[in-house]
């Protein structure tokens, strides 16, 4: 029996074609999309399939697109006959996949958060005005070096706002304040994020405000398996406890080294797998343990091949 790590993506994974195999080839896709189709009052499916990329990488509907093809992914694997040699022992999400995982693991429905992510990534963007907020990644630095540089900046809002991986650590916040961070770090590799607003930063705290009155009217049930959420990096069956990690996960760091490394130790998985677009999180969890045998679950001939 093989001990899974159930790992699914957050926003930079989607692209235009996204689902589009699996939509025709399996029932279970083509329901999925009808069913965040009507949840949303608009066609998804069509934006994923055919673009515009424009409107594809447009927050509000991002989210909601990569939740739906990774849950997608998801269901499918379950169904596959190999299913039964494989036990999830936890789940991961990268911001908005925390709720792909609880989709996954049954704390939520598949509805209620495909409308979340939706409204979450347009209150995300419209707490900062474009052009005004800035997420650089910084490579090859410690924490401890990137704290010592937000500690001595005046320039305005600069925070961590993702743990990717050793050596790769994202700062958000103001552009004046992501500037300033800049020079007080001195020398180093800096990689601007072509994101639409800063993430994970205190320039948030509207679209958590928001979100809060949603998360308040939704249902959310004790998972099935256990969801390392990204404030904490650990795990609760509390739903009350997950609610309120996914309001301050909206301002909050995501500590995804920290997740990854605690399951590790807690659950002691014998394989990573990533359900949906792309392989980011395979990726990243590749510099963080290279031992565990990693798998990106995205497409029917990963499908077929899973046994393997």
């Amino acid at each position: 029996m093989a001990n899974i790590f159930a790992l699914f993506p957050g926003q930079g994974s989607q692209k235009v074609g996204m689902g589009k195999q699996l939509f025709e080839q399996y029932e279970v896709a083509r329901d999925l999309f009808a069913r965040a189709n009507e949840a949303l009052g608009f066609s998804l499916s069509s934006i994923c399939f055919d673009g515009p990329a424009d409107k594809l990488t447009l927050t509000e509907i991002t989210q909601p697109a990569i939740l739906t093809v990774s849950t997608i992914c998801f269901r499918l694997s379950q169904l596959q006959p190999q299913a039964t040699s494989h036990t999830i022992v936890a789940g991961a999400g990268h911001s908005l996949g925390e709720y792909s995982a609880l989709v996954a693991a049954e704390a939520i429905s598949f509805e209620d958060a495909v409308r979340l992510v939706n409204k979450r990534g347009r209150y995300m963007q419209e707490a900062v005005p474009v052009g005004t907020g800035r997420m650089i990644a910084v490579l090859g630095k410690e924490v401890s070096e990137l704290q010592a540089a937000i500690d001595a900046n005046t320039a305005g809002v600069a925070e961590i706002a993702n743990i990717n991986a050793p050596g790769q650590i994202v700062i958000a916040g103001s552009v004046e304040g992501v500037s300033g961070f800049v020079e007080k770090l001195g020398a180093a590799k800096v990689i601007d994020l072509p994101v639409s607003a800063p993430f994970h930063c205190g320039l948030m705290k509207p679209a958590e405000e928001k979100l809060r009155v949603d998360l308040k009217n939704i249902q959310i049930n004790q998972p099935k398996f256990p969801v390392y959420q990204n404030f904490t990096a650990t795990w609760s069956d509390d739903p009350e406890t997950i609610r309120e990690n996914l309001a301050l996960q909206v301002c909050g760091r995501v500590r995804w080294v920290e997740c990854v490394e605690n399951v590790v130790k807690e659950k002691q998985p014998s394989a990573v797998w990533e359900y949906g677009a792309g392989n980011v999180l395979t990726g990243l969890v590749k510099r963080i343990n290279a031992t565990i045998p990693r798998v990106n679950i995205d497409s029917p001939e990963s499908l077929s091949s899973m046994a393997a």
